[in-house]
């Protein structure tokens, strides 16, 4: 069986480039508000990932985090989502240097057509990003999963009316934008392209 005819568990419908985003009004695990659309210049990359102690996860975050001031000078909003509890959440996530949103009801997972497959960890590069984030892996690390352990990453670039610019819905637990790709579909949307991958 292909990755396009494993059976997925998400309800909601993919998003679309050109879509409006389903709008978000939610508290970050540090406070802030967030609000899709949001007001000024910048967009918003919002990524969903899978549970809080997810090696994979903590690993393409750090990543993120890494390079965050030229995701800032490109004026991109960085926020990201975990189907995980925020008590959860905190000693992985915490000291990240953008906003993170726990939606353990995975309501916003549906909102935004993001879904789960049991292929998601069949991959050889989830294998290595795996191995690779074990290896990395915050001291009080877990591999308990809250919402489970199956959840697909998904990008979206969203501008300020709230349209979908670009996006991209990963096929296993590793397939997710790169600092460089964000920074690339930032610069295209900008120049008035958008695109779908």
């Amino acid at each position: 069986m292909s990755a396009a005819e494993t059976p997925r568990s998400g309800r909601g419908a993919r998003l679309r480039v050109g879509a409006q985003c389903p709008s978000i009004e939610v508290r970050s695990l540090r406070g802030a508000s967030i609000t899709l659309p949001s007001d000024g210049d910048r967009l918003t990359h919002l990524q969903f990932r899978r549970f809080a102690g997810c090696p994979i996860c903590n690993l393409h975050l750090r990543s993120v985090a890494r390079r965050i001031d030229e995701i800032v000078a490109a004026k991109v909003v960085e926020v990201a989502v975990f189907h995980s509890e925020a008590a959860t959440m905190a000693p992985y996530l915490g000291d990240l240097p953008f906003e993170v949103i726990a939606d353990p009801d995975k309501a916003l997972y549906r909102a935004y057509g993001v879904e789960a497959s049991v292929s998601s960890l069949l991959h050889p590069r989830a294998w290595l990003a795996f191995a690779r984030g074990v290896a990395a892996a915050h001291p009080s690390g877990s591999m308990a999963g809250e919402g489970g352990h199956v959840g697909l990453p998904a990008d979206f670039l969203i501008d300020t009316s709230g349209r979908v610019l670009a996006l991209k819905y990963g096929e296993h637990a590793d397939d997710q934008w790169s600092v460089d790709e964000i920074l690339a579909q930032a610069r295209e949307a900008r120049r008035g392209g958008g695109r779908a991958g």
